[in-house]
C-alpha cells in the first residue's frame, strides 16, 4: 500500500445512533487498515464525544436544519440552520480538504455533502433502509460509492456504482461477551427477553410490555431498555401493575446503555422486541437471536415499515404493526416463538444469514482506495 502522509477522511451524519454508530464502525476499520489517517466528523454536535475521542476523530461544528415530514415552526426556522450549515461547511471544507467524504445520510449530512460537490471532493454514502432517505437522494447522482444495506434499496441508485453490503456494526457489539448473564446481574434459569425501543426508547412498546408483564414475568426474564426519559415512569408503574412483587425480580429496566452492555443483551436474550431501526435489526442477526419488530408508523417514520418487512422476509423475525397490537397479541406471538424449537430454530438461522460482519472493513477499504488516488493527483 502507497503511504499518502495526512490521508484525511471526513465522515458526515447524524442526529441518532443509527446513523452515528456505523460512523464509528467504519472508523474503527479504517483505524485498521491505515491507523495515521486524520479522521474528521461533521455535525451540529459531537452525539457521542467519548467515542470520537476513543478514535481520535476531530470533531467539526456544523450546523444543519432538519425537515420534518409533518407541521412545525421549526420547519421554517431550520431553514436559516441549513443555509448556516452550507457556509460553515464551504470555509471548513476548503481548509480541511479532505481526500474523501463518507456520508450516513441524515439531515445532518446535507450541508456537507452540497460543499463536497461544490469542491468535487469524491464521496460515499451508505443508505440503512430499504428505501432511500433525501440525503441519499440528493448525493446519489455524484457519489463514487453506494453501500446499501437492503437489496430492495438498489432499485433506487444507480447499478454500476452500488454495492450491497449490509450494515457497519461496531468491534464491541459484533464481539461475544465471555459472561453475559454475570456482566448484567441477570439469572440464567429461564429464557430472557430483551425489549429495546432504540437509543431514545419508545413509549408505545413500553406501555404494550408494562400491560403484558403479569402473563411474561411467570415464564421470562424481561430486560426493558426504556429510553432515558421514561426509566422512573416505567419502574414506578410496573410496581403498580404487577401484584406479586417478587415476580419484579425478573424485570430489569435500563434508559440507556452501552455497547459492552448491547452486546451482552444480544449475546444473553433468546428473542428481541424492537423497533425497525436498521442498525439495531443488522444488530440482532449478527447474534442470531429471533425478533419480533414492531416499525414506527409509516404517518411519522418513511423507512421502518419498509425496513421491517425486508428483515421478516429472511424469516428472521415476524412483523406486529403498533395500529393493530394489544398486550394479548403480542404475548401470544412471543410464546409461539419461544414454545416452537423448529420454528425458533429457522429464525435464528435466518438472522445469521442475513448478518454482515464485514460491512465496516469493505466501506474501509473504499474510502481508503479513493483517498489514496485523491491525494495523489
Amino acid at each position: 500500500m502507497i503511504v499518502l502522509p495526512g490521508m484525511k477522511i471526513a465522515l458526515v451524519g447524524g442526529g441518532t445512533g443509527g446513523h452515528f454508530y456505523p460512523l464509528i464502525a467504519v472508523a474503527e476499520a479504517v483505524r485498521d487498515i491505515y491507523p495515521t489517517a486524520e479522521l474528521y466528523y461533521f455535525g451540529p454536535h459531537e452525539y457521542n464525544a467519548d467515542e470520537l475521542a476513543r478514535l481520535s476523530i476531530n470533531f467539526v461544528s456544523c450546523p444543519a436544519g432538519k425537515v420534518r415530514r409533518y407541521f412545525s415552526i421549526q420547519n421554517f426556522t431550520d431553514i436559516f440552520r441549513t443555509i448556516g450549515g452550507i457556509f460553515a461547511a464551504w470555509y471548513k471544507l476548503f481548509v480541511i480538504y479532505p481526500d474523501v467524504l463518507f456520508s450516513k445520510g441524515g439531515y445532518t449530512s446535507v450541508p456537507v455533502l452540497l460543499m463536497a460537490r461544490f469542491y468535487r471532493i469524491p464521496v460515499v454514502i451508505h443508505e440503512s433502509d430499504s428505501k432511500p432517505g433525501r440525503a441519499s437522494n440528493l448525493a446519489k447522482k455524484f457519489a463514487r460509492y453506494i453501500g446499501i444495506a437492503y437489496a430492495s434499496a438498489a432499485d433506487y441508485f444507480p447499478a454500476d456504482k452500488t454495492a450491497l453490503v449490509g450494515i457497519p456494526i461496531r468491534k464491541s457489539v459484533q464481539t461475544p461477551h465471555p459472561n453475559p448473564h454475570e456482566f448484567l446481574g441477570v439469572p440464567k434459569d429461564r429464557p430472557i427477553i430483551f425489549v429495546t425501543g432504540g437509543s431514545l426508547g419508545a413509549m408505545r412498546i413500553n406501555n404494550f410490555i408494562l400491560n403484558s408483564l403479569t402473563q411474561l414475568l411467570p415464564q421470562f426474564t424481561v430486560f426493558h431498555q426504556t429510553g432515558p426519559t421514561e426509566e422512573k415512569v416505567v419502574i414506578q408503574t410496573s410496581q403498580a401493575l404487577v401484584a406479586d412483587k417478587n415476580l419484579l425480580e425478573r424485570y430489569f429496566v435500563k434508559g440507556t446503555m452501552d455497547a459492552e452492555t448491547m452486546s451482552a443483551l444480544f449475546e444473553a436474550a433468546s428473542l428481541v422486541i424492537t423497533r425497525a431501526g436498521s442498525t439495531t435489526l443488522f444488530e440482532i442477526a449478527l447474534h442470531g437471536t429471533p425478533a419480533i419488530v414492531i416499525p414506527i408508523p409509516e404517518d411519522i417514520s418513511h423507512d421502518q415499515r419498509t425496513n421491517a418487512y425486508a428483515y421478516a422476509r429472511s424469516g428472521a423475525a415476524t412483523v406486529m404493526e403498533e395500529g393493530n397490537l394489544t398486550p394479548y397479541l403480542l404475548t401470544s406471538e412471543i410464546q409461539s416463538i419461544m414454545g416452537d424449537p423448529v420454528r425458533y430454530e429457522a429464525m435464528s438461522r435466518a438472522a445469521r444469514t442475513f448478518a454482515t460482519p464485514q460491512a465496516a472493513t469493505q466501506i474501509a477499504q473504499v474510502l481508503i482506495g479513493i483517498a489514496q488516488e485523491h491525494g495523489s493527483i
